[in-house]
C-alpha cells in the first residue's frame, strides 16, 4: 500500500515550494491538493461533513499554479489534483494546463476530477447544478481528444468546437492517469474514466462494500485511493486489510513549522505500514 498526502494549500498554511520538498523528503509517493475557486457569501448546500465550512475552503491557491512550483523542487512525486472541478472549468485551457504541468514535471501528473458539491459555487460559473453529471463526462471526453489528437474536435449536448491543434501533450501515454472522486454516484463516470477511484475515509468494511459495487458497475478491479485519512493506526490497517492501493493522510493547513511537525508525525504512521 502506498502514502501520500491530501490537504488544502492557501495564502495562510505553508507555501507549496517548502512542503513539496518536505513531502518527497518524507518518502510519501504523492501530494494531492483540493481546489475551490472561490466560496459564496451567501449559500444553502450543507457542508457534506456537518457544520461550518473549513476556514480553508475559502483560501485555496490555484491548483495548477501550486503544483508547478511543487513540480520545481521535486525529483518523483507524484502531483495530484484532489480535486480539480471539472464542473467550473473550460476544458481547453485545463487540457492545456494540466498537459503543461505534465511536460514541465517529466509525467508526473495525476488528474483527480469530480462534480463538485457547492451549488452555487458551481452556479457562479454558469453551470446548472442539476446537469453538472453530464457536463463533466463531456468535458473529459472533450480533455482527453485534446490530448491524443493532433486535430481535436467534440460535438456534445454542452462542449462544441471545430477541429483544433492544442499543445503540448502529456508525456505519459495515452494520457495522465484519471482519478475520479465521487460516492456511488460517480460509479459510472469511474467506470468509464476512472484509472482509480478516490474515495472517502469510510470505515473499511464500508469501503471494501462499495468496493465490490464499483467492481460490479466497472467490470474491473479499480485500485482505490482513500483522501484526506486521519493519523489512525487501525483505519489505516483497515485499509491495508481490505485491499487500498493508496492512503492519502490528511494534512491539515498550518503554517510551516507546525505543517513540517505534522508531517514527521505522518511519515512515522506511514512507517509502520511499509
Amino acid at each position: 500500500m502506498k502514502f501520500g498526502i491530501s490537504t488544502f494549500i492557501t495564502d495562510q498554511g505553508i507555501r507549496p515550494r517548502v512542503l513539496g520538498r518536505a513531502v518527497e523528503e518524507r518518502a510519501f509517493d504523492s501530494l494531492f491538493i483540493a481546489e475551490h475557486s472561490h466560496i459564496p457569501v451567501e449559500r444553502r448546500t450543507p457542508y457534506p461533513f456537518g457544520g461550518e465550512i473549513p476556514q480553508k475552503y475559502y483560501r485555496t491557491l490555484d491548483p495548477f499554479v501550486s503544483l508547478s512550483v511543487i513540480a520545481a523542487v521535486t525529483d518523483s512525486l507524484l502531483l495530484g489534483t484532489g480535486i480539480a472541478l471539472v464542473v467550473q472549468r473550460d476544458p481547453i485551457i485545463t487540457a492545456k494546463e494540466v498537459a503543461s504541468l505534465d511536460l514541465v514535471s517529466g509525467g508526473r501528473v495525476v488528474f483527480g476530477v469530480g462534480a463538485g458539491w457547492l451549488r452555487e459555487e458551481i452556479a457562479n460559473h454558469g453551470t446548472n447544478p442539476a446537469t453538472r453529471g453530464r457536463l463533466v463526462n463531456e468535458r473529459l471526453r472533450a480533455i482527453i481528444e485534446l490530448w491524443t489528437k493532433e486535430k481535436a474536435e467534440y460535438h456534445g449536448e454542452f462542449v462544441d468546437f471545430a477541429p483544433v491543434y492544442c499543445w503540448p501533450k502529456p508525456v505519459r501515454k495515452p494520457h495522465p492517469p484519471i482519478y475520479v472522486g465521487g460516492g456511488e454516484a460517480a460509479f459510472p463516470r469511474i467506470a468509464e474514466f476512472g484509472d482509480a477511484w478516490i474515495a472517502n475515509a469510510l470505515p473499511p468494511q464500508e469501503l471494501r462494500q462499495r468496493m465490490e459495487q464499483l467492481r460490479d458497475t466497472a467490470g474491473r478491479e479499480v485500485p482505490v485511493t482513500v483522501a484526506y485519512t486521519p493519523a489512525d493506526p487501525e483505519l489505516v490497517d483497515g485499509y491495508r486489510e481490505v485491499g487500498v492501493d493508496r492512503v492519502l493522510l490528511n494534512l491539515e493547513t498550518r503554517p510551516e513549522r507546525e505543517s513540517l511537525e505534522e508531517l514527521d508525525r505522518l511519515s512515522q504512521l506511514a512507517g509502520r505500514f511499509r
